[in-house]
């Protein structure tokens, strides 16, 4: 090899200041001027120095180096050049943990069968991975198996218990509730008057809310079949399949909770076949309940002042309506253990069943009297046109306060029309009305047409007179309920055209009319003689 400067300049140079020797190959010396080769020309030059393994670098100057490649080492001017170097050595000088192998200028880390990781030493290495022995396995899966179990097992029997709190938490605030229900409803009010008469407790049922809620759909708003000023009514069908009337009772206060507990006593002391019978109640609900047999034709207000072409309510019809809501007020007033006034009497507390025979119903407001008394003094209640003006001036009712508010319903048999007429005439009262044209001998021109052709002058006089006399502002002029009915059956018997003439005989409990009909004024039955 030959170095040459070119000049005195650089020899003086190299001589005064420190120099790091560089050098490179690739100067022709049979040509002049000077030539150097690089990389891209010395390759094809007969005195290409790179061995094999090796890398041509251009020099930073002229010429060209040689340079061993990655993974490889020697003197790369020597042939045959640069050999592979031994990466993975030996014990502590391997870079890895088990497995190594020498590649082509590289080398490659693994781990051997039953061990997992990279292989390097500088990275997880190899773990050997623990295969249990047969006995071992087996005891392991029991482990994992009773584990498993315990945890389903625990869940289970957490979401029992869970539930069973739920249930128990719920029970527990339902029969709180109750307990506030029936308290508010008059419970302890009931409860006193079943110690005085025990025989309650077989006559009324004590349903629960559940039942009642069932039998009505969830008092579905479909099922209503009538509303009033002391509740709405629904029609119920109870477990057993028997259809029920179920009265949702409005309490808002304390004199409305007594009179809840009044109708319910009254009626399970009531046996007589015009009188709707209570089946039991509940007290236990948000409001209190009432269950009543179900009367299907509703009431008689509906049926007059709603008439129905297909079926209308005839005159012999009215008479017998009339018959046995009389029948039924004489058993309260007169044949009962305990004298009863019901203090409401109107067409639309009157029901209708499926043969049109009458039941009388909403004992919310009635009294009971001692067998010795005249009469009661209350707060005046009562509905707006059948109210006798006595009670209204004295607070003090009698059974001659019934008699004036059943004169009333007299007259709608009569007319067709309401208590409270709506009519664009000054007179308005239904009453003062109607005795107007009594007193001009002009009954006749107000009889409901309907039923006008079907009966005679002189049984529309005969009722339209015991109507007036009801009507009597003096109390003590006007029949009682026993007398009413005696007219009344009259009247039919004369309807019915028989050849035999009535013969009226009376006993203590029993009114006989022969060729019509037998009435037991205790028990309200009845046979056709």
């Amino acid at each position: 090899m030959t170095l040459s400067f070119n000049n005195e300049l650089v020899r003086e140079t190299l001589e005064k200041f420190p120099l790091e020797l560089d050098w490179s190959l690739g100067l022709i010396d049979d040509k002049l001027p000077l030539s150097w080769l690089n990389c891209n020309n010395a390759k094809e030059e007969k005195g290409y120095a790179c061995g094999s393994n090796t890398e041509c670098i251009d020099s930073d100057y002229k010429g060209y180096n040689c340079k061993c490649i990655k993974g490889f080492q020697g003197n790369p001017y020597l042939q045959p050049g640069c050999h592979d170097i031994d990466e993975c050595g030996s014990g502590s000088d391997s870079p890895c943990s088990m497995v190594c192998v020498n590649t082509v200028g590289s080398y490659n880390c693994s781990c051997p069968t039953g061990y997992y990781g990279n292989g390097f030493k500088s990275g997880t290495g190899c773990i050997k991975i623990n295969i249990p022995d047969e006995k071992s396995s087996s005891s392991l899966f029991k482990i994992s198996l009773g584990i498993r179990l315990g945890v389903s097992l625990g869940t289970i029997l957490m979401l029992f218990v869970g539930q069973w709190l739920y249930v128990v938490i719920r029970r527990k605030m339902v029969k709180k509730q109750r307990d506030i229900n029936f308290k508010r409803n008059g419970g302890p009010l009931l409860q006193q008057h079943i110690c005085l008469d025990e025989s309650i407790v077989a006559k009324i049922k004590i349903f629960t809310p559940e039942e009642l809620d069932i039998a009505t759909d969830h008092f579905n708003d479909d099922r209503i079949i009538g509303r009033g000023g002391q509740g709405t009514v629904y029609k119920g069908m109870l477990s057993g399949g028997r259809i029920v009337a179920i009265k949702k009772c409005k309490v808002v206060d304390e004199s409305q909770v007594q009179d809840f507990v009044n109708e319910v006593v009254i009626l399970s002391q009531m046996n007589h076949r015009n009188i709707v019978k209570v089946l039991g109640c509940c007290q236990e609900s948000d409001m209190p309940l009432i269950v009543y047999e179900f009367i299907s034709n509703g009431t008689l207000s509906h049926r007059i002042h709603n008439p129905s072409e297909e079926f209308p309510i005839t005159w012999r019809m009215r008479l017998q309506i009339a018959s046995d809501s009389t029948a039924a007020l004489s058993y309260l007033h007169s044949s009962s253990s305990i004298p009863i006034l019901h203090r409401d009497i109107k067409s639309s507390n009157i029901l209708l069943d499926e043969k049109y025979r009458a039941k009388l119903s909403d004992f919310g407001t009635s009294k009971s009297i001692a067998l010795d008394q005249t009469h009661v003094t209350t707060r005046v209640i009562g509905t707006f046109g059948y109210l006798d003006p006595e009670y209204f001036q004295s607070s003090q009712f009698t059974d001659k306060s019934d008699v004036y508010s059943f004169g009333v319903v007299l007259i709608e048999l009569l007319t067709g029309q309401k208590a409270i007429r709506v009519t664009s005439e000054e007179d308005k009262s239904l009453i003062s009305w109607f005795l107007s044209y009594m007193l001009n001998s002009r009954l006749m021109e107000i009889i409901d047409p309907r039923i006008l052709q079907e009966g005679s002058k002189e049984e529309f006089n005969i009722i339209g007179d015991l109507a007036r006399r009801c009507l009597d502002l003096d109390g003590r002029r006007r029949p009682t309920m026993k007398d009413i009915l005696l007219e009344i059956e009259a009247v039919s018997s004369r309807y019915l055209r028989l050849t035999i003439q009535p013969n009226w005989t009376e006993t203590e409990h029993e009114v006989i009319i022969q060729g019509s009909t037998t009435y037991d004024l205790d028990t309200g039955s009845s046979k056709v003689k």
